[in-house]
């Protein structure tokens, strides 16, 4: 009893990290019959993804039924406009890092053959945000169809809420109560689920290391060397500028965000890393309201890694098939991989679907995302981790705006 009580006592990304390079050791030691406990590893990705879905309606419920119209209106363009430019940057980012290293430049195209992903065009971004149905929307796993349920449920419970008839007022309180107490037991859930995570993470790096090896990464080297760099500056230089910008403490922020952005890390996926984000942003400070609301839509729109990934990815690319860009090319692809990547964040294989159409524009071979396949593992984990801490600084900076918003009015 004692080991146990120990155990959850533990700091939880002492816990993730002892998992993770246990993972990592066993899967080169074991090489591929470390496969046989994946299904440890899927166990918690799909426990994670189990509530991922009811906690992003719940909490967007809740944020939308405390904000008025003009509110919503205000913070959702802040939001848009904090998307944009740290997107820009990350591509930018990207790109002049994997100029300055040059990767690819030694390599060759693999023998194989890629099926272009298709793009979805603009008409079915929109069209897909409507479900059929209610339940479809949340078998489907449409982040937008939900978004778009949760914040038109939302509004009605709120104008129900602050009706002037006495018996629209009772259902919505009644209503507002039993999402809030939903919204509550998830997250006591969640509690549990995250004592698993340390073995689910240490099935998933065994897994992983063993299927491809220590080899695979050292060929592709300098490109990991080239987005990892990338992402110590857009974490140091751009979001940490922001915070300061704002007057925003970077011990608190980041000593309070790094279960989430550690999840995001070990698990590589934003989706299920949600609601541990959630929680880390309030346990920032942020306040609940801007979280709820935001942090779900980031998730969908937002994708500062991946940005900056297809950033090196066309450098590596242009080299690995000796194609030359010039200064016009790298400034469209930066409004291009902008757009892409808010658009198509909530897609999935967002990442494959972006460089893919980005390949396919400036006519280079598709053949390149397989080349880039050998070490999308390892890419994904601290892309992920950015497009989470990422949403998390737009969240307290639209938070801090609206506070002095609030003061001045």
């Amino acid at each position: 009893m004692s080991i146990w009580r120990k155990y959850k006592d533990s700091s939880f990304l002492l816990k993730m990290t002892v998992g993770f390079v246990l993972g990592i050791i066993v899967g080169v030691l074991w090489g591929p019959g470390a496969d046989v406990i994946k299904p440890f590893g899927t166990l918690l990705i799909k426990m994670l993804n189990l509530i991922a879905t009811p906690v992003v309606f719940l909490t967007v419920v809740l944020a939308v039924n405390q904000m008025n119209p003009k509110q919503l209106g205000r913070t959702g363009g802040k939001l848009v406009l904090y998307y944009g430019v740290t997107t820009a940057a990350a591509v930018l980012i990207g790109l002049g890092i994997a100029l300055w290293i040059n990767p690819g430049a030694s390599l060759s195209l693999p023998d194989v053959s890629v099926e272009k992903p298709e793009s979805p065009s603009v008409a079915n971004i929109l069209l897909s945000i409507v479900p059929d149905n209610i339940v479809t929307a949340f078998t489907s796993g449409n982040l937008m169809a939900i978004l778009f349920l949760a914040i038109i449920i939302g509004f009605t419970t709120s104008g129900m809420r602050f009706s002037t008839d006495d018996k629209m007022q009772r259902y919505g309180n009644s209503l507002h109560h039993i999402f809030d107490a939903a919204n509550e037991l998830f997250f006591r859930i969640l509690k549990g689920i995250l004592l698993y995570a340390p073995i689910g993470i240490f099935a998933i790096a065994a897994s992983s290391f063993g299927a491809q090896g220590w080899d695979t990464f050292k060929s592709l080297f300098k490109f990991t060397a080239v987005f990892y760099l990338g992402i110590v500056i857009l974490w140091v230089v751009v979001y940490s500028g922001i915070l300061k910008m704002f007057k925003i403490s970077l011990r608190k922020f980041f000593g309070s965000t790094k279960e989430a952005f550690t999840t995001a890390f070990f698990t590589s996926s934003s989706i299920a890393t949600l609601p541990v984000a959630i929680e880390g942003a309030k346990k920032a400070g942020i306040s609940e309201r801007i979280v709820n609301f935001s942090l779900p839509l980031g998730a969908v729109f937002n994708s500062d890694g991946g940005a900056l990934r297809m950033g090196a990815s066309i450098v590596f690319a242009a080299n690995v098939s000796g194609a030359n860009f010039s200064v016009t090319d790298f400034i469209t692809i930066i409004l291009v991989g902008t757009l892409l990547s808010i658009g198509t964040a909530g897609v999935p294989a967002a990442g494959l679907v972006t460089l893919s159409a980005v390949l396919t524009m400036f006519n280079l071979p598709l053949e390149i995302v397989a080349l880039i396949a050998g070490v999308d593992a390892i890419i994904g984990m601290a892309g992920t981790a950015s497009n989470v801490i990422g949403d998390i600084v737009g969240a307290a900076v639209v938070d801090q705006s609206e506070k002095k918003h609030t003061s001045k009015a």
